[in-house]
């Protein structure tokens, strides 16, 4: 079964490089799935993402807290600026 980044669990550094392995793929497969294509618009999404992700946490109910972010944090936040506006 091929990973895709909805399934994949970032754990440590090194899942967190296979992730980026991941992501760069999707970007590559599917870039239409993504809402900022270019550089400067990934950039001003991640950023906004980074800065609302423990809403994101606590509407999903995950108990993550954002302000103590671990590999699997950094992970969500570049999957949300994939479509994030």
């Amino acid at each position: 079964m091929k990973d895709t980044l909805n399934d994949f669990k970032v754990t440590d550094r090194q899942t967190f490089i296979k992730f980026l392995e991941l992501l760069r793929n999707n970007f590559l497969d599917n870039p239409e799935s993504w809402k900022n294509k270019t550089l400067p618009d990934f950039l001003e999404a991640f950023s906004s993402y980074t800065e609302d992700i423990q809403g994101y946490y606590d509407n999903m109910k995950l108990n993550v807290n954002a302000d103590k972010p671990d590999w699997s944090t950094f992970a969500d936040i570049l999957k949300g600026a994939t479509i994030y506006e």
